[in-house]
């Protein structure tokens, strides 16, 4: 029971921080307000890590690769930790960070899906309140479904956007991820 707990734990404090880089990358990708209380707090949350890894690590085509790479040592550090809390090593050191790639993936189309579904019920039941947490939400969703937005024809004011890109996630994270983890499985 103890190990459940630690394992819950861990699981939980785990993607939560990288969580929280991811957010720092998409903020940054969709130049959002960093003066949003929340964008603050996830500045100073993930600045302590990040600010040296950025010493070592630099920009790519304008994608902070340091958050990337941080992204993906908590989570190599995290399987590592419920690996040893469940006694089992993983011997291939690959497969540690094949893993944390899924689990980042994971955890980034989650936190679309749910971002989308929560602006929806705002937009349906609070369309005009100010909220800080709802204009960061729909400053980072907008990325993704201005595309789909701009892609699809008018349907006299009604916008399907939100949608098709939950349906993609959908997809994405019920067949195509699983598909590609059976798949890349066999290699480990």
């Amino acid at each position: 029971m103890l190990q459940q707990i630690l394992h819950l734990l861990v699981t939980v404090a785990v993607d939560i921080f990288t969580l929280l880089v991811l957010l720092r990358l998409m903020l940054q990708g969709a130049k959002a307000d960093f003066y949003n209380p929340i964008s603050q707090f996830i500045v100073r949350a993930t600045d302590p890590l990040l600010k040296p890894i950025r010493r070592m690590i630099p920009g790519l085509w304008g994608i902070d690769m340091a958050s990337v790479a941080l992204a993906l040592l908590v989570q190599c550090a995290g399987i590592l930790l419920l690996t040893l809390l469940s006694g089992q090593v993983l011997t291939n050191p690959f497969a540690y960070l094949l893993i944390a790639i899924f689990n980042t993936a994971e955890i980034l189309l989650q936190f679309y899906f749910f971002a989308i579904i929560i602006l929806v019920v705002i937009s349906w039941v609070a369309p005009t309140t100010y909220n800080p947490a709802a204009v960061l939400l729909q400053q980072v969703t907008d990325p993704i479904i201005r595309p789909v937005r701009s892609a699809l024809p008018d349907m006299g004011g009604l916008d399907f956007s939100p949608m098709v890109v939950l349906f993609v996630i959908y997809i994405l994270r019920s067949i195509v991820m699983p598909g590609l983890l059976a798949t890349l499985g066999g290699f480990l």
